[in-house]
């Protein structure tokens, strides 16, 4: 047994190269992207100028393999590019997040033709890649969905719409969910990569959304969209079994989204009360705002390590991964609201206000107990696959 402060006892550490990664990815962020983020926010505008700064060093799609041009990031690697942009703009980490969720279908069930093609120019940085699962009657229950694609000759015909689609619209390539067999319900469901300039693919109005505002929300509707055979994913009816596959990954990264905006409020707040001076000195020598940060810091830590720890099994393919996926992904949600909550609280009256970046991240976080399955879902989930 090593000595106690045995400073070479790795476990629970991670890697030199990631810190350096964490780094390199904070610096970017803060210099390129967290200058627009309360524009972005207020303009209810896509923040084109962190794409562009993604896109120039490569971090827009890291998890892409490097046989198809991507980085070939592992799962933990794609976490900490997630987080450290969601630290300073939630919308901005969608980019990644959203190219990752899009495109994993391709990588985990696609012919290698389709990978080439798709995750080539994905990694390329020729188009982002959305993900097309809910429906209007289809949330939480997406097996419901009533999008339809039929086959005729070499091509299948799709009809339908599909609502919540994140970065609808701006994306170029979308993984598309649909019936081809009425019959056999979630087994009946076959998955399409489509593309923007398909004929018959529209979009809706951008939705007006309470926060990630910079990310645009969309319905898109497939108007007898005739699409090559080829350009499905996996054989027919694997498609649902490929979309439940991939939220057990791809949930990890909405847990890293919601560790970087718990960590930006955490931040902000600790300097503020620092500076904010009441009854004669610093509010942060208060012990109940020493409380208050505390818990914060205490929530957020917990949250990383429940996160890191599912993005390692992501990486390892573990058969714990589907508890692991939804238990980071409902705790570090669940942490973020609280964190950010309390953070608008620490800044009092200023907090409320747009001239300071909390409220911003208090709504931001709230999505993050919503989308890629509510946490009342995850719960579900968790039980169903408790270790």
């Amino acid at each position: 047994m090593a000595s106690s402060g045995s400073a070479d006892f790795d476990l629970f550490r991670i890697s030199e190269e990631h810190e350096m990664l964490r780094d390199a990815v904070r610096s970017l962020a803060e210099a390129k992207i967290a200058p627009f983020a309360a524009e972005v926010d207020e303009q209810a505008r896509f923040p084109q100028e962190a794409l562009d700064a993604l896109l120039a060093n490569d971090l827009h799609a890291v998890h892409v393999a490097e046989q198809y041009g991507g980085a070939g990031a592992d799962a933990l690697a794609t976490v900490i590019v997630i987080e450290e942009v969601a630290r300073v703009c939630a919308s901005s980490s969608l980019i990644p997040a959203v190219n990752k969720l899009g495109s994993l279908p391709v990588a985990l069930s696609g012919s290698e033709e389709l990978k080439q093609k798709y995750l080539g120019a994905l990694a390329r940085g020729e188009g982002m890649f959305s993900y097309c699962l809910s429906e209007p009657d289809a949330g939480s229950d997406a097996a419901g969905m009533k999008t339809r694609a039929v086959r005729d000759g070499d091509f299948w015909v799709l009809n339908g719409v599909k609502r919540w689609i994140t970065n609808a619209g701006v994306s170029e390539f979308y993984t598309v969910m649909a019936v081809t067999d009425p019959e056999k319900r979630s087994k009946g469901i076959s998955a399409f990569v489509v593309e923007k300039g398909d004929e018959g693919v529209s979009f809706g109005a951008p939705e007006k959304k309470l926060g990630i505002k910079g990310s645009p929300t969309r319905e898109v509707y497939f108007d007898n969209v005739r699409i090559p055979a080829d350009r499905m994913i996996g054989a027919e009816g694997t498609g649902f079994s490929t979309a439940m596959k991939t939220l057990d990954h791809t949930r990890i990264t909405i847990a890293a989204q919601a560790l970087g905006i718990a960590q930006g409020a955490l931040d902000y707040a600790s300097g503020y009360v620092k500076e904010r001076k009441q009854f004669g000195k610093a509010i942060a020598e208060f012990q109940g705002v020493q409380f208050m940060l505390a818990d914060m810091a205490m929530k957020l830590e917990a949250a990383r390590q429940l996160t890191y720890a599912a993005a390692a099994r992501s990486e390892r393919g573990d058969s714990d991964l589907t508890f692991f996926g939804a238990a980071a992904k409902c705790f570090a949600s669940d942490a973020a609201m609280e964190i950010t909550t309390d953070a608008v609280q620490l800044l009092g009256g200023y907090g409320y206000t747009r001239d300071y970046p909390v409220e911003r991240m208090m709504r931001d976080a709230k999505i993050t107990q919503i989308y890629e399955g509510t946490n009342q879902v995850q719960r579900i989930v968790m039980a169903r696959n408790l270790p």
